[in-house]
């Protein structure tokens, strides 16, 4: 009996054990199937078709009631329902933000959903080569190192004081700005203690650090550091009023793999001069030469984001790029099926095949929210797929521009991620 009722216990606390982890993953599965984030288009209806048992509210405040409307029927109350088990459309005839509290099965609390209504949009896409060159926010801060002193001895100063992906800003009175400033500044202390103020993580402070003698007489503190970068990429799309989103991913230090935080930065004009064919397990490269002369300039970088560069681009280069702008594709938009690509891999931008093959509408990382196949004979001829410098290029389907590409899958070479385009000119508010 004493053995049965231990088995009976056992196979009880598997069967528990089970239940909660069917729990987790449904649990995981319709929250993946629902995105945190919902946009649409002012003045246009938009469908969805979630088919769960998920009932939401959104509130409106009293000068919202009648601005937006549920299947074409205008909410004359500031509580819009939303049955999300059956197909529904959304419109609104003002810009702005709102948060849909989802219930699942109309009373468990589910999640919050932030609905933003933006503007009607057309873009200008692009595909070219970029050259790209940004300046640090302050001299980063790689790591921490050893320093043989003029008596012999080995010193590391800066040791669990400055750490990987600081930035010094400024040291006593002085303000740094790169790294000729933060040498200069070392080197006039004559071995003094320094202030050295760092940011680190958006908040600022400060550690005193006490230069060491080398034996060739100059002051060294022990940090390894960078202050700019420079590289090639795909200009993703520019606006009618001259502004741009390019790589679809941020700028990250090679050395740290962090996103780099810069004061300016410029594009280039550039020019593809050999390919690295792609083949799995090895990634692929577009060699090319910056152009990096005043008159090749073509835009200024304001901002180094996890979805990409943005900033603005000469009114020249608006009115020489003779492509039309096309509309924006919205994520719910989105298809599984063929698609096309704009790159520049043969000296001029053309369109290539591909197929979407996978699309996550709540992915956790900001830019891979589509999974991609090259499937153009050409393009694979060439490249053997996406390779680096591919970043940006602008993905189309049915005549929108949905996404870029942003990474391609190492051990296949054909196949990459791309981020949703309305992640992109997000980020377009603040230009």
């Amino acid at each position: 009996m004493n053995r049965k009722s231990i088995y009976r216990k056992i196979l009880i606390l598997v069967f528990c054990i089970n239940l909660v982890v069917l729990l987790y993953f449904t649990y995981r599965e319709l929250d993946n199937s629902i995105p945190d984030t919902i946009r649409i288009m002012v003045g246009k209806d938009e469908a969805f078709d979630f088919n769960l048992p998920i009932e939401g509210n959104l509130t409106a405040s009293e000068e919202d009631i009648g601005v937006i409307s549920v299947n074409n029927k205008k909410v004359p109350t500031n509580q819009l329902k939303l049955d999300l088990n059956k197909p529904f459309s959304l419109k609104s005839t003002e810009t702005g933000k709102y948060v849909i509290n989802l219930k699942l099965f109309g009373f468990l609390t589910f999640k919050q959903v932030e609905l933003g209504v933006i503007d009607t949009q057309e873009l200008i896409p692009c595909g070219n080569p970029i050259g790209i060159y940004v300046e640090t926010d302050g001299v980063m801060v790689l790591g921490t190192g050893v320093i043989n002193g003029a008596d012999g001895l080995n010193y590391e100063p800066a040791l669990n004081k400055l750490k990987t992906g600081d930035y010094i800003t400024g040291i006593n009175d002085s303000i740094i700005r790169n790294k000729e400033d933060l040498i200069k500044a070392i080197q006039e202390c004559d071995g003094k203690d320094l202030k050295i103020n760092i940011r680190r993580e958006n908040k600022t402070t400060h550690f005193v650090i006490k230069p060491i003698k080398t034996a060739d007489g100059e002051y060294k503190i022990g940090a390894w550091i960078r202050d700019n970068t420079q590289g090639i990429g795909t200009l993703t799309f520019i606006t009618q009023e001259g502004d741009f989103g390019a790589l679809g991913h941020g700028i990250t230090d090679i050395d740290t793999s962090l996103i780099m935080e810069i004061e300016k930065g410029y594009l280039y004009s550039a020019d593809i001069m050999t390919i690295v064919k792609g083949k799995n397990g090895v990634p692929g490269e577009l060699i090319g030469l910056i152009n990096q002369n005043e008159g090749d300039k073509i835009g200024d970088i304001n901002k180094n984001t996890s979805q990409g560069i943005f900033g603005t681009v000469s009114n020249n280069y608006v009115t020489a790029n003779h492509i039309k702008a096309i509309p924006v594709g919205l994520k719910q938009e989105i298809e599984i099926g063929p698609a096309t690509i704009l790159s520049c891999v043969d000296n001029e931008v053309k369109e290539y095949k591909i197929q979407i093959e996978k699309i996550d509408l709540n992915s956790q990382s900001p830019n891979k929210g589509m999974v991609i196949k090259i499937t153009d004979e050409k393009l694979l001829e060439m490249t053997g797929g996406i390779v680096q410098g591919m970043s940006g290029s602008p993905i189309i389907q049915s005549g929108k521009i949905i996404g870029a590409v942003t990474h391609v899958f190492i051990q296949d070479s054909t196949k990459g991620y791309g981020t949703f385009i309305e992640n992109m000119i997000n980020n377009l508010e603040d230009n």
